[in-house]
C-alpha cells in the first residue's frame, strides 16, 4: 500500500499484554477517574492481539460502523460493547465518524482464569485506533504522545487498561509524590527500579474459572457507600511510596509485606460494602496460609496477590523460579480447578504486528 491509499483503507494490529495490580485501584470518579494511585506489573505471556482494518465508508453515513470478531466468532455482545465504546470516544477521534471498521481479537488466554482481559482487550484496540489516527492524520508521531494517547483511550474502556500500554512498571494516579503522575493516563516507572523486579515471575493459581457473584464494575461503584473509603484511599497513597521506595532498594520483604496487605485491604473492602460479599473460595485462604508457612520455613521471598476474584497470583524473582514451581505443583496445584496454573512473568509491554 502507498502514499495516500493509507489515508483510505488499511490494516493495523498490536499485541498488548494485561497487568496484575500491586497497589489496588478500587473506586472511580467521573469519566473513568481513578479514586487512588495504583501500580502493578506488565505481564509477557498474556496478551490480546487485535486487528482492525479500515476503509473510508462507501456512502456518508451518521454514527460509528463496524464489525467484530472475538477468536474468529462473531459475538454480539462484545460488538455491541465495542460499538458503544467508540461512540463514547469520537471527540477523541472524530474520524471514527467516516470510517467502518473490522475488528479481530484473540487472547492468549481463556477467560475467567483471574486474568484481567478488559486490561489487555481495551489497551490493545487503544493502540490500534492511535496508529490508525497516526497514519490518516499524521499525528501522534512522538512515541510520547502516541503512549500518552493510547493510555488515555485504554482508560476510558477499562480504567486498569490505561497500565497495560507501558513495560515492566506503570502508575496511574495524580500523586505529588511522582513526577508527571496523571489521573487521565499512565506513566511507566522502571527506571531507577532494582532490575530483580524486572524478571520477576507470576504463576496464576486458577482456584475457580466461575463467573464472579459481584462484577468489579458493581464492586467499584459499591466503594461509594463503603465506611472504610476514605482512609483506604489514603493507604493506597501511602503504599505507593513505600513500594517505589522498596523496588528501588531491593527491599523484597518490605515490598512483599505491602503488596500481601493491599490484596487482603482489597477483599476486605468488598467485605465491608453494602451488601458486603465474598469472591474468595475456601481453596483461596487454604493456599494463602500454605504460601505463608512455605516462606517462613524455606526463608525465600514468595509472595501473592489477588485481584477481583479467587484466584491467586504468586510473585516471585526469577532466580528461585526452580524451588517455588517445585513447591507449586507439591502443595498449590491440588487446590486448582482441574489441576490448572498459568506461568507468566514481567513483561516489555506492547508490541506492533506489522
Amino acid at each position: 500500500m502507498q502514499g495516500s491509499d493509507k489515508k483510505s483503507i488499511g490494516k493495523v494490529t498490536w499485541k498488548s499484554p494485561s497487568n496484575i495490580a500491586l497497589v489496588k485501584y478500587w473506586g472511580k470518579y467521573g469519566r473513568q477517574y481513578p479514586k487512588n494511585t495504583s501500580i502493578s506489573f506488565t505481564l509477557q505471556n498474556a496478551f490480546t492481539e487485535t486487528t482492525v482494518k479500515y476503509a473510508l465508508k462507501s456512502e456518508k453515513t451518521e454514527g460509528v460502523s463496524i464489525r467484530f470478531l472475538f477468536e474468529g466468532v462473531n459475538n454480539k455482545k462484545f460488538e455491541e460493547k465495542i460499538h458503544q465504546f467508540l461512540v463514547s470516544i469520537i471527540d477523541y477521534f472524530p474520524y471514527l465518524k467516516d470510517f467502518h471498521l473490522d475488528i479481530e481479537s484473540k487472547n492468549s488466554f481463556p477467560h475467567s482464569t483471574g486474568i484481567a482481559s478488559s486490561a489487555s482487550s481495551m489497551s490493545a484496540l487503544a493502540l490500534c485506533l492511535c496508529e490508525i489516527e497516526k497514519r490518516i492524520t499524521g499525528n501522534l508521531k512522538d512515541e510520547k504522545q502516541f503512549l500518552e494517547k493510547s493510555s488515555i483511550i485504554a482508560r476510558l474502556g477499562s480504567g486498569s487498561a490505561c497500565r497495560s500500554v507501558f513495560p515492566h512498571l506503570a502508575l496511574w494516579g495524580k500523586l505529588d509524590a511522582v513526577q508527571n503522575s496523571s489521573n487521565d493516563f499512565a506513566i511507566p516507572i522502571s527506571e531507577n527500579i532494582h532490575p530483580i523486579f524486572q524478571s520477576f515471575r507470576d504463576s496464576i493459581l486458577i482456584i475457580s474459572s466461575s463467573e464472579k457473584s459481584v462484577s468489579s464494575r458493581a464492586g467499584h461503584a459499591l466503594m461509594e457507600g463503603n465506611p472504610y473509603a476514605k482512609s483506604r484511599y489514603q493507604q493506597a497513597n501511602s503504599h505507593i511510596e513505600l513500594l517505589i521506595n522498596a523496588m528501588k532498594n531491593g527491599n523484597l520483604d518490605d515490598w512483599g509485606k505491602i503488596v500481601e496487605k493491599e490484596a487482603l485491604t482489597l477483599h476486605a473492602l468488598m467485605m465491608a460494602s453494602e451488601p458486603p460479599y465474598i469472591l474468595m473460595h475456601p481453596n483461596t485462604l487454604i493456599a494463602i496460609e500454605r504460601i505463608q508457612q512455605f516462606r517462613k520455613e524455606n526463608q525465600l521471598p514468595v509472595f501473592f496477590t489477588l485481584d477481583a476474584g479467587p484466584n491467586i497470583h504468586l510473585l516471585y524473582p526469577d532466580n528461585i523460579k526452580k524451588e517455588i514451581i517445585s513447591f507449586i505443583d507439591e502443595e498449590l496445584v491440588p487446590l486448582c480447578e482441574n489441576h490448572r496454573v498459568i506461568h507468566d512473568q514481567v513483561g516489555k509491554g506492547p508490541e506492533k504486528i506489522d
